[in-house]
């Protein structure tokens, strides 16, 4: 009896330990926050979780309670992906407003800094911007050896439409260089805006993903919120393993290579550090140790694996073998005339 009531639980049980386990984390760690997946090397609270303390991120109350997942203690994370090399996060606009007489009625400046670990702001990917029709912001690392600044002037209304690019009548962008880890962007205006109050009080500016970055979202009339409804805009921050590059990381017995079984070290385009990437054939999160696994090319390609003959799978690659009497490789196509045709000419 007793041992009947054990299979029972065994098997009531297993179901729920499959669909708990992720092939992204590593054993016993939590592998989301909210709706946002946190794959190795992030981790969740826990150490041993992550690759190391730069990779720990919090997961805990949001602004409506829900849980929310922070990268670098206050700084909201949408996504996380292994494959690019990116995290994607938000941050609050800053603003400055008016009243018709031109004094101030609200400011907000903005300051981040990424830290001296292996984060930085993608040049790719965001750019600096600025809304209003008489809004000036300037923007500064905090080592003080980078600036640079955005104008947006225009006298009249501007319909701020996807369809006309911002292009400095009531909205100015600017790139970011490679590196950068911090930014502080206070905003001013030439005239406090007394020639366009009746239009435009406030204005606005943001380091902004290009990809999610909607002009239309940006009317001159905006005004800003508060609290949960505070604007903000999405960045994306690129990351490394280690600013070492692939020969010191597997040469160095002080920390521990990165890259998994079939995967290889690879360069990101921001010229420090580097990556891992699953090598091809294989696919998986590259830093787990047996996270790279065969892809079955028969499965995946379907009747489309082979010009001719029958697909079989082998590690890190597929074969298609020819028809008897046919040889060479079925990818392309196989020569000979076939056993069929050998048969039908006796």
């Amino acid at each position: 009896m007793w041992v009947f009531l054990l299979m029972m639980v065994s098997l009531l049980l297993c179901p729920v330990a499959e669909s708990t386990a992720s092939a992204d984390v590593k054993p016993g760690c939590q592998d989301k926050c909210g709706d946002v997946s946190v794959p190795y090397p992030f981790g969740i609270g826990e150490p041993t979780c992550a690759m190391n303390e730069d990779f720990i991120l919090n997961c805990s109350s949001g602004a409506d309670g829900q849980p929310e997942l922070f990268f670098r203690r206050n700084m909201p994370a949408r996504n996380i992906s292994v494959l690019e090399g990116t995290i994607s996060a938000s941050l609050y606009t800053a603003f400055a407003c008016y009243d018709k007489n031109g004094s101030w009625t609200d400011y907000f400046s903005q300051s981040f800094n990424l830290g001296s670990g292996p984060f930085t702001l993608s040049d790719t990917r965001n750019a600096f911007t600025v809304i209003g029709c008489d809004t000036y912001a300037g923007m500064t690392n905090y080592e003080f050896t980078y600036g640079a600044a955005c104008l947006s002037l225009c006298t009249e209304n501007v319909n701020m439409s996807d369809e006309n690019p911002c292009s400095g009548s009531g909205c100015c962008q600017t790139s970011i260089p490679k590196g950068l880890k911090s930014l502080y962007y206070p905003l001013s205006s030439f005239f406090n805006y007394t020639n366009v109050s009746d239009f435009n009080l406030c204005g606005f500016a943001f380091l902004v993903d290009k990809n999610s970055f909607k002009i239309s979202d940006w009317p001159l009339s905006l005004k800003p919120k508060y609290g949960n409804n505070a604007y903000t805009a999405d960045i994306v921050i690129e990351w490394v393993v280690e600013n070492k590059t692939c020969e010191q990381a597997k040469a160095d017995n002080t920390s521990a290579y990165a890259c998994g079984t079939n995967a290889n070290c690879t360069y990101p385009e921001i010229g420090q550090g580097y990556r891992c990437s699953c090598n091809e054939g294989f696919e998986g999160n590259p830093y787990l140790q047996e996270g790279c696994q065969d892809i079955d090319e028969c499965k995946v390609r379907g009747k489309n694996a082979c010009e001719e003959g029958t697909c079989e799978n082998v590690i890190g690659d597929y074969k298609c073998r020819c028809p008897r009497g046919k040889y060479g490789d079925g990818k392309i196509g196989c020569k000979g005339p076939g056993i069929n045709t050998i048969i039908a000419g006796n």
